[in-house]
């Protein structure tokens, strides 16, 4: 019998080499593949979203969703209440959410309310709690002016709109993919889909912070008004934040943030 021949020193290498070559030749494909994985679960968590806001108007008169009650709403001394939950020091309370009874998912690591491209760890939490709150954003600038803090004051007057008179749902955006950058080291999430320009009264100016984030590969998911979820690139936007890829689609309000903007 002869002896089994040993491996050469040069073969060895040029099979480690060839071992070398198939990682770097499969790696983008998974990267691909989870990627793509992650744009699906978004795409269903704002899926969900979207029916929980249609079955909240169809117990409210068709009124859509508030973005968030506050103490100037007569909701006395405790915390505001979002359309996900509350958020002060004592924690989150995700039962007091208006999308709640509709949605009955918890707010945790990769839960529904969160992207799975932008986990717990990779967006710097706000609120008191600094606890997992939602990394997708609600359009409250046009569908509920009066309940959305930090531009009520500007825009209160504005109609708290009706979800079924909606003009073209299939273009008004709800939810969506949605960051700040507050100038840290890493972006905060936001839960209001800011637009690409604000009223000022009697004339509009353009937003330097919108927040919507094109996370997925340079695009957006978003759940429109009619409940059908779609991805968006920035279709001739800007992108205010190039290192976190926040800005917004289009360069105007119309017709996807606020449609009516130019008949304030």
């Amino acid at each position: 019998m002869r002896p089994a021949r040993a491996q050469s020193l040069v073969e060895l290498c040029v099979t480690v080499g060839l071992l070398a070559v198939l990682v770097a030749v499969l790696l983008p494909s998974l990267g691909g593949a989870r990627r793509q994985a992650h744009r699906a679960v978004c795409a269903a968590h704002l899926a969900q979203l979207g029916h929980a806001w249609h079955l909240y108007a169809g117990d409210h008169d068709g009124k859509a969703m508030p973005l968030a009650y506050t103490r100037s709403d007569l909701i006395g001394d405790g915390p505001p209440i979002y359309w996900w939950g509350t958020n002060d020091a004592r924690g989150v309370d995700h039962t007091r959410g208006f999308v709640w009874p509709y949605l009955r998912a918890d707010l945790r690591r990769g839960g529904v309310y969160e992207c799975p491209s932008q986990p717990w760890g990779s967006y710097l939490p706000q609120g008191a709690a600094r606890s997992v709150t939602s990394t997708y954003g609600y359009n409250g600038y046009f569908l509920c002016p009066p309940h959305t803090p930090g531009w009520s004051y500007m825009i209160g007057h504005r109609p708290w709109q009706n979800v079924d008179l909606v003009s073209q749902p299939q273009r008004l955006f709800a939810f969506a993919d949605t960051l700040s950058d507050l100038s840290a080291a890493q972006p905060f999430n936001n839960a209001l889909l800011d637009p690409p320009y604000l009223y000022a009264g009697r004339f509009w100016t353009p937003n330097g912070t919108p927040t919507t984030a094109f996370r997925h590969d340079g695009r957006v998911n978003v759940v429109l008004a009619d409940g059908h979820v779609e991805p968006f690139s920035p279709d001739g936007g800007w992108i205010t934040s190039p290192r976190f890829g926040i800005g917004s689609v289009g360069a105007y309000n119309d017709p996807h943030y606020v449609p009516d903007w130019r008949e304030w």
